[in-house]
């Protein structure tokens, strides 16, 4: 395993007065073809120490479940359309801001919730409360991953949905490599744990993340080992 971390971050960070150094994992291009046990098995494993902790993008996990999906596939219908142009733009990516992306969305949540969320967004933004939409819609509105310029083929033409049953997978594959698993959602905003097994320190992890040690593009590094420096 290199011990380097991806251009323009740091390989240690500080958390809670303890010191904790996040190690990327380059991997292959990882398919629907794939099972993520075997590529966690392949290439995180063998590097795996008592203590560590696996955590690996849930887009990672997604796309080996088949739930990657070219934007030329998605057929957005009328109430998709029409609520996107209502999505306040981000500068760290799509996310419901494009009417494939809201598609997925009203296919996992359902219209009824997608409207519900949508219109206690409308009657709270005027007194600055942000982030509605998201509370009332759920992790499954929020982890709908669009495409991003810097992905690397064919990623940045591909739209992706939150993984199915992420704590049972992450509990799965804890168990098959002896380690402590979690599936996480991070980006240049933050990060949030999809998946779990038991054992993870939710509130160490998630500071740990806080600046996205992983890369989308040629870096090739879908999963990482949080490992604390003694």
């Amino acid at each position: 395993m290199e011990t380097n971390a991806n251009p323009g971050k740091n390989l240690i960070i500080e958390v809670g007065g303890k010191k904790y150094a996040r190690y990327p994992i380059k991997t292959h291009l990882v398919t629907a073809d794939n099972k993520i046990a075997d590529v966690v098995e392949r290439y995180a494993k063998p590097y795996l120490k008592e203590g560590d902790v696996l955590f690996i993008s849930e887009k990672c996990v997604s796309v080996t479940q088949g739930r990657s999906y070219e934007m030329s596939e998605i057929k957005p219908g009328k109430l998709a359309k029409f609520l996107v142009k209502f999505v306040t733009k981000s500068p760290y990516g799509i996310g419901l801001g494009c009417p494939e992306t809201m598609q997925l969305a009203v296919e996992e949540v359902g219209a009824p919730r997608i409207l519900l969320a949508a219109f206690i967004a409308a009657l709270t933004k005027p007194f600055g409360l942000k982030g509605m939409f998201y509370r009332v819609a759920g992790p499954q509105a929020r982890g709908i991953d669009g495409p991003v310029a810097y992905a690397i083929p064919p990623f940045n033409h591909r739209a992706s949905k939150i993984p199915l049953n992420a704590d049972k997978v992450a509990k799965e594959l804890s168990e098959k490599i002896n380690a402590s698993v979690a599936i996480v959602d991070v980006c240049d905003m933050g990060a949030w744990i999809v998946g779990k097994s038991k054992d993870v320190q939710k509130d160490i992890l998630l500071k740990a993340l806080k600046d996205n040690p992983l890369g989308q593009t040629n870096q090739q590094t879908p999963m990482g080992i949080l490992r604390e420096v003694r």
